[in-house]
């Protein structure tokens, strides 16, 4: 394996033959939605071969600008034509699909951005890829992550750097950083990725995409490579827009994926939740009094609470319990965790972006068993649900942290990953949808920023939030465990009314 180094077919990522298609052949085939993509591929107005052939082109078009490849998986031609002999046509039928490095795909390395797990292909498939393949879709790439992927920046000292398609002085986020760049700039149309604090939800929020962390075990992790063991990670879709993230979860909630691990409860895609049109009831905070929300994620909050109280969902503010209660905690929960992780940097180069957050996570033992006592984990995700029930709130909105901060600034903040990783801590589903975008008015107000404790962090979050007049603001929409549908019919309706306020962005 080497370094994603251009968009020709010499570019190091394996033996990919030269396809020769004009931007003309492109657009029209880049342009369509997921949806009408399958569409057009189950009836046959599209070949499968020309929709390869586009994303390939553009795939490797992009990361020559945006650094966001790490491998072209060179069997795709093979598996599209198994799909062709498929008796029956799978929901994600031709569809190119870019997967995480740290997913295994038979015959290729999962690195995870560390030198020690080069030159080590995977034996077999992880089983979320071979349930994209049942259902007819091509993985055909492998993106790029940070190393050890503990940060959500997106650097390593194998591929390097990955850029913000949208600007390249901010990071893409992490520590699905690859999926989010290649995404955005059109070389893929839907990708897998997995978080453990955020590393999904980070990179679709910077780079105003829609993303989905399921519940742990609502999809198969096996053969999905963790930073460390013991952590709570989902795997989840990224895409364009929340109706493809649904066609995606349609998909890999199949039978094969219960056959293929049987540890997935056998629970299909349950399309009368997500279609139903009902009046939700939205519990709703805009600060969880640990990170201060910047300008333009509060008002991302604000306004969107307003507009599903126009659309006649009832809005209330949350209690304390459900966003404050135990939130230092929980991150030094966390931290005990994760600082095993320098196991994983046993005779590794360290890459410059992950150095300060390492320095952080170094904590004596005696303090990592304190702080593991004092979070009692059970007990507090069982108060959490018994608060929620007793509220009878069906979903959460929250901020996200966006706009995409600038690039080195996220292993100096790993504070801010506060309002993502309280859900991978109580393994709740949670989603992002981005509604806005960054305007001057938020930029000024930024200059009086102080935080709440006006430390070193909250000096640096003013910092790496400089520049973003026009980046896209998501907030997360979280729903009880195992109710992806609901999460995924709550970021909907907040896309709907949010694209009808603003328009496509």
């Amino acid at each position: 394996m080497q370094p994603a180094l251009g968009a020709d077919c010499s570019s190091g990522l394996g033996d990919r033959p030269c396809v020769a298609l004009s931007i003309w052949d492109l657009a029209p085939i880049l342009s369509l939605s997921l949806p009408e993509l399958a569409e057009k591929l189950q009836t046959g107005s599209l070949s499968p071969e020309s929709v390869l052939a586009a994303y390939m082109d553009k795939a490797l078009e992009v990361t020559k600008d945006l650094n966001c490849l790490t491998d072209y998986l060179e069997g795709c031609e093979a598996q599209l034509q198994e799909a062709k002999r498929q008796e029956k046509k799978g929901l994600l039928f031709g569809v190119p699909v870019s997967i995480k490095d740290s997913i295994d795909c038979k015959g290729h390395d999962s690195t995870l951005g560390l030198m020690k797990h080069l030159n080590k292909p995977a034996a077999e498939d992880s089983v979320v890829v071979q349930v994209l393949k049942c259902q007819g879709a091509v993985p055909f790439v492998k993106t790029n992550v940070p190393q050890s992927l503990l940060n959500y920046d997106c650097s390593n000292l194998i591929f390097g750097q990955t850029l913000n398609p949208l600007d390249h002085t901010k990071t893409p986020g992490g520590s699905s950083g690859g999926e989010g760049a290649l995404i955005k700039s059109g070389g893929s149309i839907l990708g897998i990725g997995t978080d453990i604090g955020g590393s999904l939800r980070f990179p679709a929020a910077f780079c105003g995409l829609c993303g989905l962390k399921v519940t742990g075990s609502r999809i198969s992790k096996k053969g999905v490579i963790p930073s460390i063991r013991g952590q709570k990670s989902g795997v989840g879709p990224m895409a364009r827009d929340v109706d493809s993230l649904a066609l995606c979860m349609r998909a890999l909630l199949c039978e094969d994926m219960f056959r293929l691990d049987p540890a997935v409860p056998p629970m299909p895609f349950n399309e009368e939740v997500y279609g139903s049109s009902r009046p939700l009831r939205v519990g709703f905070y805009d600060t969880d009094s640990f990170t201060m929300a910047g300008p333009s994620m509060r008002r991302a909050v604000l306004e969107t609470k307003q507009l599903l109280e126009k659309a006649g969902h009832t809005v209330r503010s949350t209690p304390p319990s459900l966003r404050v209660v135990s939130v230092h905690s929980l991150l030094w929960a966390d931290y005990f965790i994760v600082s095993v992780s320098w196991m994983s940097f046993s005779g590794e180069l360290k890459d410059p972006s992950v150095i300060e957050l390492m320095q952080l996570l170094a904590v004596p033992s005696w303090l990592r068993s304190l702080l593991s006592w004092i979070v009692r984990p059970i007990e507090y995700c069982h108060e959490f649900i018994a608060e929620w029930r007793r509220l009878d709130l069906d979903v959460m909105l929250c901020p996200a942290l966006s706009p995409a901060l600038n690039i080195g600034f996220p292993g100096k903040l790993s504070v801010a990953t506060s309002y993502t990783i309280l859900y991978n801590y109580l393994d709740f589903p949670a989603g992002v949808v981005p509604v806005t975008t960054v305007t001057e008015d938020d930029e000024e107000e930024l200059k009086n920023y102080r935080g709440y404790y006006a430390d070193k962090w909250d000096k640096s979050f003013i910092q790496a939030m400089r520049g973003s007049v026009g980046l896209p603001v998501a907030v997360q929409c979280v729903a009880l465990p195992w109710q992806e549908e609901l999460c995924l019919r709550f970021m909907k309706e907040v896309e709907t009314l949010a694209r009808k306020k603003q328009g496509s962005f």
